[in-house]
Parts: structure tokens; C-alpha cells; sequence
């Protein structure tokens, strides 16, 4: 069965498109699995978009799904033509934004053709950047293969790179055309990064799903996708995609309701950029940003102690981090948390739970509580 899930926008709505997963105990190879990938130039076509198409993945995931995309592609039509770029955060630069514009530039890609992302966040921030500034803007379709980046990064239109002092400091808001999303794929997916897309999860049943996170601490095992029951990844999918679906179309470009996404980033990404996203991956910088997040939440009366508590056993579930890498300056932390793109008129705002599924957004939260909680992670 396909969920099909709409993103209602004023300019351009758009669609995202799950069919369920296989079910854990089937044997049938991935090779031979009915896959949505297969339908992805027959999703495309209705969309009544230009011919011309650039592919991007980076090299281990086109290995796994390059041709079949491609394969898809052409026979709905598309001259498709392709790019990898190398995996992980610290190359999502403007250098790699060139690449691509150059790659488009030699295919002559029009303001009607389509670059599709096809990978994990990184992929899907960086392609998502070009086609919204190649051009003055082309369409871009997203096939998300990590976790994370289907239940997050691939839906809602941020889009952008990194600056060396800070994270996606360089950016634009870009819709895509098309969110299609297979499940199945995530078989092929490291242990270490489906944990991290489950901080995401975990995140979306804090702020705004209680239903979901319920669901998450019933499952006896969340930390590898083998344990976790065919039905239940079914779930996290389409209610995780439903919530960022619900908020985005109520505030498209972060004007207010949309900051709650940020829950567990302001601190996640300071962490990240001052270990050089090498030492921690987006995910695990996020959990770690969601328990120092709750925490403060307490001290400032916001959030019961035991809610925090329940928080904390589903990130430790997960298998993810509760505490600060070894040797983070905690004062680097304070001072980078400055140059985060929520800062307005000097002061951090900080998305706060004050009680399962529901959160607040705050800038009133005193640097001594930040360094009380930090220095106790």
C-alpha cells in the first residue's frame, strides 16, 4: 500500500510518495525487490516537466541505485545525464555547488529541466541549492536514501551549504517538484546512519506527536533496522513525513511555527562545526542537542524532569549519544551559538518541549543555564 502525503503550499504544492516496506523476513534480494525507483521516471512525467534531467548522488549510493534511476528516467522520456560528489558534511561547500554548475552548464539544463537528489541530506541540500540558483531557479526532485533525509532534510525546501564558521549559513528556501521515497533502500543503509535518522524521529515525537513517540518506546529495539518490525518503519515514515508536512504548510519560510523543527539543532550544530563534522554525524549532534535542549527546558520550569527522563531512555534506545564528545570546549559552544542563523537581535533562540508533542520557542534562556546544563553532559 503507498501513502501518499501532500505538502499544501500557496506557489507550488507538491507530493510524497512512500509504498510500504518489505516486510523484514522476506527473502527476496534487494536486486529483485519491486522498488519505487523503477517508478521514478513514471512519477516524473506526469509532472509535465522539461526533458533534460542531472542526476546527482555521490559515488557509493549511485553504485547501489544509479542505474536504475537512470533506467527509470529513460524510458519515460528524459535525456539524463549524471554527477557524483563526495559523500559527508564537510563537503558541502560552494566548491562542490560549481561542480554542478558546471556539469549543467555542458548539458545545457533550461529552466524547465530537473536536477533530482538522489542520496542522503547532504546530496539533497546541495542539489536542492544549484537547482535553486541555476537559472534563477529549475525544478528539483527529491529520492531520499538515507533515513534521515526522508523523514527531515528531504521535505520542506531548505536547501544550501556550509560556511567554515557555521552551518548552512549559505542557503535558500527551494520547493521540490516530487518527494519520492522507497523504504526499501534503507537496507543498504549503515547501522551508524540509520541511527541518526532516528533522532529526527525521536525529535518529530517531541514536538509534536505524542502518539509517535508512544509507538517508539513500545518497540523493544530501535538501534538497527533488522529489529525494528516492517509496520512500525511504515509508521515512523509517514507520520515523521506528516508532521513536517503539517508544520511546513503552515509556515513555509521559518516566519514562526516552522522554527520548532529546530528542537536539538541550535546546540547539534555548534557541536558539529567545532568538530569539524568529522567526529559526529547530524543525527547523533542532534540527540546530543535534543537531551542538552530538554534539560534546560527543566531548569526554567518549562518541562517535568520525568519527560526529559522518557527522552533520554529513547535517545540512549536508539543507541545514539547523550553526552558531549571529549574535549568540546564548552565556551567554543557558547560563542558559536551565536553565529547560528536562528540568532535574532543578538540572542539565541532555543525550541524548548514543555510537555510531550508540544513545544515553544524561546530566546530568553541566561548563558549560565546553557553552561550549568553542558557542564553536566
Amino acid at each position: 500500500m503507498t501513502s501518499v502525503i501532500n505538502v499544501n503550499l500557496p506557489e507550488q504544492s507538491y507530493e510524497i510518495v512512500i509504498p510500504s516496506v518489505l516486510d523484514a523476513t522476506q527473502t527476496v534480494s534487494y536486486a529483485k525487490a519491486p522498488s519505487s525507483l523503477d517508478q521514478l521516471g513514471q512519477h516524473m512525467d506526469s509532472l509535465k516537466l522539461g526533458k533534460k534531467v542531472l542526476l546527482v548522488s555521490n559515488p557509493t549510493i549511485f553504485k547501489h541505485f544509479g542505474e536504475r534511476a537512470i533506467a527509470s528516467l529513460t524510458s519515460a522520456g528524459f535525456e539524463v545525464a549524471s554527477c557524483t560528489l563526495p559523500p559527508g558534511e564537510r563537503y558541502k561547500t560552494l566548491n562542490s555547488i560549481q561542480k554542478l554548475y558546471d556539469i549543467a552548464l555542458e548539458n545545457r539544463l533550461e529552466r524547465s529541466s530537473t536536477m533530482v537528489a538522489l542520496g542522503g541530506g547532504v546530496i539533497g541540500d546541495m542539489t536542492g541549492f544549484a537547482a535553486a540558483t541555476w537559472l534563477r531557479g529549475i525544478n528539483v526532485v527529491q529520492v531520499p536514501t538515507t533515513l534521515l533525509a526522508m523523514v527531515d532534510s528531504a521535505i520542506g525546501g531548505k536547501t544550501g551549504v556550509n560556511h567554515p564558521h557555521g552551518k548552512n549559513l549559505i542557503g535558500a528556501f527551494h520547493q521540490p517538484r516530487l518527494v519520492l521515497i522507497d523504504p526499501n533502500v534503507l537496507k543498504t543503509l549503515p547501522m551508524r546512519e540509520f541511527r541518526a535518522g532516528m533522532a529526527e524521529v525521536i525529535k518529530y515525537g517531541v514536538i509534536w506527536d505524542a502518539e509517535l513517540f508512544a509507538k517508539l518506546e513500545a518497540s523493544k529495539r530501535l538501534d538497527q533496522l533488522r529489529y525494528v518490525k516492517s509496520d512500525l518503519i511504515h509508521t515512523i515514515l509517514t507520520r515523521s513525513c506528516q508532521a513536517k508536512a503539517d508544520v511546513v504548510s503552515k509556515d513555509e519560510k521559518e516566519g514562526g511555527l516552522r522554527a520548532i523543527l529546530n528542537y536539538g539543532h541550535t546546540i547539534g550544530h555548534a557541536v558539529e562545526s567545532l568538530t569539524g563534522y568529522r567526529l559526529v554525524n547530524h543525527g547523533e549532534a542532534v540527540a546530543i542537542g535534543m537531551v542538552a535542549a530538554g534539560q534546560i527546558a527543566v531548569e526554567l520550569g518549562l518541562w517535568q524532569k520525568e519527560d526529559t527522563e522518557r527522552q533520554n531512555a529513547l535517545v540512549q534506545k536508539t543507541g545514539l549519544p547523550t553526552q558531549l564528545p571529549t574535549g568540546v570546549d564548552i565556551e567554543a559552544i557558547i560563542e558559536a551559538l551565536q553565529l547560528d542563523k536562528k540568532v535574532q537581535a543578538g540572542k539565541v533562540r532555543f525550541v524548548l518541549p514543555t510537555e510531550i508533542g508540544v513545544a515553544t520557542v524561546t530566546d530568553e534562556v541566561p548563558s549560565d543555564i546553557i553552561r550549568q546544563v553542558l557542564r553536566g553532559m
